[in-house]
């Protein structure tokens, strides 16, 4: 940035030995000023005869766009091209000649070791750790920013700001100041000029304080990692691209709300849906919580979290009549009178009954134990017998899906509907239910 913590980061780097590279982002936010800031880090790069890397954002339209605040988008804008730097500069094209004497392009690693240094120092993480406090936060929160995060290095943690600020005048060195920085306009500015400066007078060791802090904190976060993977270990089936927990355990298991938090946030779940999902262990089958990628689906004794592209998934919520693309093909729903209706032949359509079901059906691969009440029968059967009757492979059996409503198979797809749900002479409204194969 041209500020006193980025310039002390380049002259430790220059001293130290290490190659590196200077990126600079220009958000056009402060004007002339914003001008200026990208002229000086272009001179500190000659400086140190170091490849000058630049680039200009419009950072106001992205945050319009995004809907999202300035902060976000610069951090945003500015570490998914940091990133793509890294990654380019870690492979290059070399040209090489073969034994025949043609020439051909291959990829070097050049920089096996190469890594994204920034230049947060400890106020920076002692502000951070309070901002996510009065937020609202986890552990990760709590313990601030990491030195380490695979690529991304910040080797001036340890350090305060005042520190810097001696060694940046022991080294004679010059920068620039971003006259935001005094601005409280912003959470970080109000935090650091105005929050800290009071409880400092109540507590004169507070930074000290929060420092060591921050360290119990990673201390205590390691910990909690150990115990939560330990919970996920005794919870979790993974089947396919579907993760199936066991409602009567999860229900024993405490703390319930941290751990089906640490469980669901990995599929874009947030703190706020919490207990709708506990909701569910309690809720009747079909019943479910969606985030923009997956949903939590009660069915029968478990919690089933599946992607909602159906095309992944192998339980599927089916909410209303209409086309769904999945797996094995395709479903065509609609809803009829049963004066309009003549039933087709072909076991891959259906028609049953709408008074005996109500939306979201549930459809889902066939699994052991399940039984249903076959058409013209009144006594159940498992469908592991039904497969056997009808002379079904192994691999056969495996490719049936079936379609369920509050615990009961209305249809083994492509074979038989279930009895219970079959059309009557009084049955007014139909569901016509088609399936074509993806082989179709």
């Amino acid at each position: 940035s041209g500020g006193i913590d980025s310039v002390v980061l380049c002259e430790l780097c220059q001293q130290s030995g290490y190659d590196f590279i200077i990126a600079h982002c220009n958000f056009q936010l402060r004007g002339e000023e914003s001008e200026r800031d990208e002229v000086f880090v272009k001179e500190l790069a000659k400086k140190y005869g170091k490849e000058f890397l630049v680039k200009r954002f419009d950072a106001e339209k992205y945050a319009k766009e995004k809907k999202i605040s300035i902060q976000v988008a610069a951090r945003e804008l500015r570490y998914d091209w940091f990133f793509s730097l890294v990654r380019s500069h870690e492979l290059e094209d070399r040209s090489q000649r073969s034994d025949d004497g043609s020439q051909f392009t291959h990829k070097v690693r050049l920089l096996s070791s190469g890594f994204l240094l920034t230049a947060h120092h400890l106020d920076d993480n002692i502000e951070t750790m309070l901002m996510n406090f009065f937020k609202g936060t986890g552990i990760k929160g709590l313990r601030g920013m990491l030195p380490k995060q695979e690529k991304l290095t910040r080797p001036l943690l340890f350090a305060k700001k005042e520190e810097l600020k001696k060694f940046a005048e022991e080294n004679q060195l010059s920068w620039v100041e971003d006259s935001s920085n005094q601005s409280d306009k912003y959470a970080r500015n109000y935090f650091r000029n105005q929050l800290i400066p009071l409880i400092k007078d109540i507590y004169p060791e507070a930074e000290s304080n929060l420092a060591n802090n921050l360290q119990r904190f990673r201390d205590v976060e390691i910990l909690y990692e150990q115990s939560i993977q330990q919970h996920k270990k005794k919870l979790l089936e993974y089947k396919g691209n579907e993760v199936h927990i066991p409602v009567l355990k999860l229900k024993k298991t405490e703390p319930l709300v941290s751990v089906l938090y640490e469980i669901i946030k990995d599929y874009q779940f947030n703190a706020s849906q919490i207990n709708e999902v506990i909701h569910l262990l309690d809720s009747e089958t079909g019943k479910y919580v969606q985030s923009a990628t997956h949903r939590v689906i009660k069915n029968r004794n478990w919690l089933i979290i599946a992607p909602v592209n159906a095309a992944a998934a192998e339980n599927i919520l089916i909410e209303a009549p209409g086309k769904l693309e999945f797996a094995a093909g395709q479903l065509e729903l609609q809803q009829i009178a049963n004066t309009q209706l003549s039933i087709p032949a072909s076991a891959h359509i259906a028609c049953v009954d709408m008074k005996e079901i109500e939306f979201p059906l549930l459809l889902r691969k066939s699994k052991a134990g399940d039984y249903f009440y076959p058409l013209g029968m009144k006594k159940k059967k498992k469908l592991s017998r039904f497969f056997i009757d009808q002379k079904l492979s192994k691999t056969e059996k495996e490719k049936v899906w079936v379609i369920e409503y509050n615990k009961k198979i209305v249809w083994v797809m492509g074979y038989r509907i279930d009895d219970r749900f079959k059309l009557k002479p009084s049955s007014k409204q139909v569901l016509k239910i088609a399936f074509y194969s993806a082989k179709e």
